[in-house]
């Protein structure tokens, strides 16, 4: 099946024309519950604001000196804000037969009451990792796991991040030879969508034969 965007969903939320579609497609779309998930800083807003094409939900509060002693800002010294409690968006792929709903979740364990209500439903996770701090990403990957979701990993390529190479990456994250394991960049479309899209089929492959679509 080809998991191209759809047509309904070629425009950037926040950047959509007067009269842009912003409603399912007249079909029967399957409809997926995705969480985006990761550590703190690791860009899942970003990745969230950049794929959905209708105004996306935030629910980010300014970062205090309370956050200090337990938020690590070495790696993101320009980040004044963090997500507590979601990010929501929605993107259409394979001209409306699949509608994805996506929910960011904090980065941070202490929001772990909040992440296990959120995670009620999904069918998988992305997991965004950088590859500066690859060791805080076992959190979310372990409550993953826990939760039984089937999931793939994104490396989000910061501008300053040294090249590595992704079987370098999946042997220091200790994932499994299936786990899907794809870059991109979360400000850039097309490399996000690739990321879904890997997510996504590795979702349906997971399926039963009798809730496959």
């Amino acid at each position: 099946m080809d998991f191209a965007p759809s047509s309904s969903s070629a425009v950037l939320a926040g950047d959509a024309p007067s009269g842009a579609p912003a409603y399912l497609p007249p079909t029967d779309p399957v409809l997926m519950k995705l969480m985006v998930s990761g550590p703190f800083g690791v860009g899942k807003t970003t990745f969230v604001r950049t794929l959905s094409e209708i105004p996306t939900l935030h629910t980010e509060e300014t970062m205090t000196a309370a956050s200090v002693p337990v938020d690590d800002v070495s790696r993101t010294p320009g980040k004044t804000a963090t997500t507590v409690a979601v990010d929501f968006g929605r993107i259409t792929l394979a001209d409306g037969d699949f509608v994805l709903y996506l929910f960011g979740t904090p980065g941070q364990r202490r929001f772990l009451p909040l992440w296990e209500d959120l995670a009620r439903g999904a069918l998988g996770a992305l997991v965004l990792v950088d590859t500066r701090r690859l060791a805080d990403a076992f959190d979310a990957m372990d409550l993953i796991e826990e939760a039984g979701l089937p999931y793939a990993v994104a490396v989000n390529r910061f501008p300053d991040t040294p090249p590595i190479a992704l079987d370098a990456v999946r042997a220091a994250l200790d994932l499994d030879p299936a786990t899907p394991l794809v870059e991109c960049d979360a400000r850039e479309r097309a490399g996000c969508v690739d990321a879904l899209i890997a997510l996504t089929e590795h979702v349906l492959d997971r399926l039963p034969p009798e809730s496959a679509p």
